[in-house]
């Protein structure tokens, strides 16, 4: 396990596996690294995969409580790239991790290769379309594993992965943590500097995704220039998990991209 020093001296775990190209994992709200599970196995296969626990998620510090904002965790990714050696890499994130991606292609647009954006959003929206119906935001809010399975993955799929579904649903992460994670995530609004994405972006969503509705995706395709948009069908916010030819449809966007620039 490495630490690489935050802003505010805050210790961010991160930790490194595989070789190639860096590709740095953002976690979801209240998820610590090790949710990444199989993700992080296969995609390790081809890339250098970096991650990294958010401030007050598993083994990272907590730091000031003013920070934890989507854009200054995007500033605890850059210290980690830093502590990793890396000047660019591509950078997957999901859900509130998207979010923080956003952030880090806009602010640190030197450090973002390619961006690959899975089940996220740019901001809120007064479209009620794009609006967690009232029952999943209730499962959200009450962290009862057996109400967030069906928002995240396929019964079949739980079934067949129950050490990967337990690791994601259990990060370790205090009560006070946890509201500040869930606050970051519903206060993003990157909406009005999206269209300054210079780097290659790869949008990845369910199209039964209850948490963040498939809407969110469209906009987000809209906004960011040259964007991609894959509708997964059947799936829903867990997809980056749950659904393995993902992997595959990233590895073909990077290497597309990097021939289109050569």
């Amino acid at each position: 396990m490495n630490f690489a020093e935050a802003a505010d001296g805050a210790e961010i775990a991160w930790t490194s596996e595989g070789e190639g190209e860096p590709m740095l994992l953002i976690a979801g709200q209240a998820t610590a690294m090790d949710g990444w599970g199989p993700t992080a196995e296969l995609l390790s296969r081809y890339y250098r995969v970096i991650r990294f626990d958010h401030r007050g998620i598993g083994r990272s510090g907590k730091g000031e409580a003013k920070r934890y904002t989507t854009r200054l965790l995007a500033e605890d990714a850059a210290a980690v790239l830093d502590a990793a050696g890396v000047d660019l890499a591509h950078v997957y994130g999901h859900s509130m991790g998207g979010r923080v991606g956003q952030w880090l292609a806009i602010d640190y647009p030197q450090k973002v290769s390619t961006l690959i954006l899975a089940a996220t959003s740019g901001g809120r929206s007064p479209d009620a379309g794009m609006q967690p119906d009232r029952a999943a935001l209730e499962a959200l809010t009450s962290g009862d594993m057996s109400r967030l399975e069906p928002l995240f993955f396929d019964a079949d799929w739980v079934r067949s992965n129950p050490a990967a579904t337990h690791t994601f649903f259990n990060s370790y992460a205090s009560a006070w943590a946890k509201a500040r994670h869930f606050k970051a995530s519903r206060e993003h609004d990157a909406w009005q500097d999206l269209s300054s994405i210079r780097s290659p972006t790869l949008i990845l969503h369910g199209v039964e995704d209850a948490l963040t509705p498939l809407p969110n995706a469209l906009l987000l395709r809209e906004h960011i220039p040259r964007s991609v948009l894959v509708r997964v069908p059947g799936a829903g916010h867990g997809l980056h998990l749950e659904r393995p030819e993902t992997v595959e449809w990233i590895r073909q966007f990077i290497a597309g991209k990097s021939r289109s620039s050569g």
